[in-house]
């Protein structure tokens, strides 16, 4: 079961692509697209990550950051951000400890879930129900 509407964020402290220290605090003030994905480098989630990075430049418009969540360590979500240009950071949680947090543990994964969080730190809405072709537009219609 997901977080609900109107709980707050779990804050988190993470290692991003690169290797810096990402706080979910550190935006606060802002609206945050915290999207979890299974796997890099794989079909449904490279459609995913592709639609956010085609899709970034209104994302900047509307000041609305962009975090993807998954397992993989450091240098898969290097090596995936070089291999399609993903201009957004994408966060390791290799330990789960942020996918467990967000209850979207699905064995070893993260299931695919992404959840809007509000510039006051509160979850404002989930997609728990998520086709990876349109998704980054379907969240940018909701916002």
């Amino acid at each position: 079961m997901t977080l609900s509407e109107g709980t707050v964020a779990p804050d988190f402290t993470v290692k991003d692509t690169i290797g810096e220290t990402v706080k979910l605090s550190d935006f606060r003030g802002k609206i945050v697209v915290l999207y979890f994905y299974p796997k890099d480098d794989t079909p449904g989630c490279t459609k995913e990550a592709q639609g956010f990075r085609d899709a970034y430049a209104e994302y900047q418009g509307k000041d609305i950051v962009v975090l993807g969540v998954s397992m993989d360590d450091e240098a898969s979500h290097k090596q995936f951000t070089e291999k399609y240009g993903l201009p957004f950071k994408l966060l390791a949680d290799t330990d789960g400890a942020i996918t467990k947090a967000y209850d979207v543990e699905g064995g070893g994964y993260a299931k695919r879930v992404t959840y809007i969080i509000d510039a006051e730190g509160k979850i404002s809405k989930v997609f728990d129900k998520v086709n990876t072709e349109s998704h980054a537009k379907d969240i940018l219609a909701s916002v």
